[in-house]
């Protein structure tokens, strides 16, 4: 989900929404403040602060919407148009961080916040953490847990507890330039093993070709999660319902694996090292400098505008596997719609919530096919139109047909209330391995110990 959101999809918006935010700071509260919301639990938002509407003469609930969204205007019509005693006004608040700090705002103060809000997945125990979000199970919301898949619903819930409704994720895959491997005679890996083979193979052929970037700045930290996180790593183990506990465990096998593993490959110059959100990442998709690029259901969007000329010579496959044979599957990115603790509506916006996307084919054909979102609703995501799509940029290949069995296959995943914390760690002691000043090593366990220390010092009760 997410760190940056800087690559374009077909302009400034798409391209915004797309790759997951950049996380610009940490989130950092003071000590006591954050200890009094864990112990205390107060905050809830005030009473003063709904956005909803509605005519006492029986007109319909206006309900005030924030998301960014590609196309999302279409959407919105088309549940008014769909719903008569509920109506959605919608608002651009402005792009991940953004919106969040807007709304965390708006939260403090007790006024000012939207109905409903769109947030990625890390960032909902964040705003949870402040009693900002209704529980939705209240109002009808748990009656959607069999429509999702599995590990995006428990990101949303805790119980019977239901903290948003998911809309669209990000599992990973690889796609590759059939042309280059045909050229450079590469074989499609499926394992790591044979992803490093055909690296050294390919990089020996022409120094001046990679087989892929990786991904090493700020932006890129919800990647190199979703590459932790396929490798076993399941750094949180976090529930608001037993705050203030939490187990933070960043250094934990998989982890170790994956840092050892890329930082191997970096070390050998057998990948590039070009930060995602540049000019020159773009060029290398659309130059042929990068044979592959290790991205999230939404990445075909992405790529089909940053690399146009390349159009019809990429395909597809699975996301390489640790052990042959494997089906280790992870996400990268993804979104939610949650009920904040300010409407004057509770039932309507769980409503908007529950059915702006929820199932409607009509929605999503929109988000599908206009603005590149992956659904995690299991009758869109397993129905024929989803799976069967053809996409031209990739020489007709039904693409989905390898994202959707990895989105039926991810794990569950616990994110933090200090997300945001953790991946500025994370990529500042990245950036320190790149630069030779500290051991790949040594990335995953200097993390652990500064996101410890940060999380101990807010009053979490921290287990290792």
């Amino acid at each position: 989900m997410s760190t940056s959101r800087q690559h374009p999809i077909g302009g400034s918006r798409r391209l915004a929404r797309r790759q997951p935010r950049l996380l610009r700071g940490a989130f950092v509260a003071a000590s006591a403040a954050l200890a009094g919301v864990l112990v205390a639990a107060c905050g809830s938002g005030g009473s003063g602060g709904g956005s909803g509407s509605g005519a006492a003469g029986g007109g319909p609930v206006h309900i005030k919407v924030w998301a960014w969204y590609p196309d999302f205007k279409q959407v919105v019509d088309q549940f008014n148009k769909t719903h008569k005693d509920v109506q959605v006004d919608w608002v651009q608040a402005g792009v991940g961080q953004d919106e969040y700090t807007k709304l965390k705002t708006a939260l403090k103060a007790g006024q000012g916040a939207p109905d409903v809000v769109m947030l990625e997945f890390q960032e909902l125990p964040t705003i949870q953490l402040t009693k900002g979000l209704l529980d939705i199970g209240k109002y009808g919301a748990n009656d959607d847990k069999g429509n999702y898949v599995d590990w995006a619903w428990k990101q949303v819930s805790d119980g019977d507890h239901v903290y948003a409704i998911p809309v669209d994720g990000g599992p990973m895959a690889m796609m590759y330039r059939a042309d280059l491997f045909k050229k450079y005679n590469l074989k499609v890996p499926t394992t790591w093993a044979e992803f490093k083979q055909e690296a050294e193979k390919l990089h020996k052929a022409d120094p001046n070709v990679y087989l892929t970037d990786f991904g090493s700045d700020q932006t890129a930290a919800g990647w190199r999660q979703g590459l932790t996180w396929q490798a076993g790593s399941h750094p949180y183990t976090y529930a608001a319902s037993k705050l203030p506990d939490i187990g933070v465990k960043l250094n934990d096998a998989g982890a170790k694996k994956v840092y050892e593993y890329w930082g191997d490959l970096v070390k050998n110059k057998l990948v590039d090292t070009t930060s995602y959100a540049t000019t020159d990442f773009y060029n290398g998709l659309s130059s042929g400098k990068y044979a592959t690029y290790i991205a999230a259901g939404w990445g075909p969007g992405y790529l089909s505008s940053v690399a146009k000329k390349t159009a019809g010579q990429w395909r597809v496959a699975p996301l390489p596997q640790w052990t042959a044979g494997g089906n280790d599957q992870a996400d990268w990115g993804g979104s939610t719609f949650a009920v904040t603790s300010q409407t004057k509506y509770p039932k309507q916006a769980t409503e908007v919530a529950r059915d702006l996307f929820g199932t409607s084919e009509a929605a999503w054909k929109i988000g599908i096919d206009q603005a590149y979102l992956f659904p995690l609703s299991k009758p869109i995501l397993n129905g024929s139109y989803f799976q069967n799509k053809q996409y031209d940029f990739f020489g007709g290949q039904q693409i989905n047909k390898i994202f959707v069995p990895a989105a039926n296959s991810v794990s569950a995943f616990d994110w933090s209330p200090f997300q945001d914390f953790a991946y500025n760690t994370e990529s500042s002691e990245v950036g320190k391995a790149l630069q030779g000043q500290t051991p790949w090593s040594s990335v995953p366990d200097n993390v652990q110990q500064q996101v410890t220390s940060y999380a101990t010092k807010q009053g979490f009760k921290v287990s290792q």
